[in-house]
């Protein structure tokens, strides 16, 4: 286990579980904290004995958002110089990620989520993207990955009043995968990121690569543009055939 400006990174066979534990501020996002995530997903992605990785917040919540005090304070947003905001939102990793939620998931921390692929939360969590209610835009990735993950209507909902929105509402318009009690939204992850580890890790990250890329292709082109990565596979499994 390593911990670094309130981040807590630990390895659990093969899964890279990676913790805001900041519990003074609800586990918002400082600049410090989106660099040091940012950072733990670049050595995620160069270690090759990681398969998958899991965003957790300590302390019963996933995050109440940007650090707006420390941002008062300083000036500093919380970017990292290649990943984005947060340290993900502009950049997540190729290979899979999974968010653990409890408690609130608001702002940058229900932006965060959206980078991941699969989201975990307890059936009494929270989430929220309420600037406009602060004369701001979800430019974390908010306004632009959230209509795409959920129906219009229900994306309308939440960025144009502001208003929370409970994990049940959010399970049922298949945003969240899996429902779990409270207290048990890790453990729920790390069972399903074990499962990713069964798999194959490159077909399972040229998997990832092909559906982000297939999201601005037509129907028309989907299945030419797809043949390089099914003759990459083959060709990889010829060779180790």
């Amino acid at each position: 286990m390593t911990r670094d400006h309130e981040l807590v990174v630990e390895h659990h066979e093969g899964v890279l579980v990676i913790s805001i534990d900041r519990p003074a501020v609800r586990n918002a996002i400082s600049r410090e904290i989106a660099q040091a995530i940012g950072e733990a997903l670049d050595a995620f992605e160069a270690d090759a004995s990681l398969h998958a990785a899991i965003l957790h917040g300590r302390h019963g919540v996933f995050s109440s958002g940007m650090d707006l005090a420390r941002f008062r304070e300083t000036g500093e947003r919380p970017l990292h110089p290649d990943r984005g905001s947060g340290g993900i939102t502009g950049r997540p990793p190729l290979k899979p990620l999974i968010a653990a939620v409890e408690g609130w998931a608001l702002g940058l921390g229900f932006e965060i989520l959206l980078a991941c692929d699969l989201v975990i939360a307890a059936n009494d969590a929270r989430f929220g993207l309420p600037e406009v209610r602060h004369g701001l835009i979800a430019a974390g990735g908010g306004a632009i990955r959230l209509p795409s993950r959920v129906p219009w209507t229900i994306a309308a909902q939440i960025l144009l009043t502001g208003r929370p929105i409970a994990a049940e509402r959010l399970y049922q318009v298949g945003l969240i995968n899996e429902l779990c009690a409270p207290g048990h939204a890790l453990e729920a992850a790390l069972r399903i990121a074990g499962e990713m580890g069964q798999a194959d890790p490159a077909a399972v990250a040229a998997t990832k690569d092909l559906m982000l890329r297939s999201l601005d292709w037509s129907v028309g082109e989907a299945f030419g543009a797809q043949a390089p990565f099914i003759d990459a596979m083959i060709g990889r499994n010829e060779e180790t055939s």
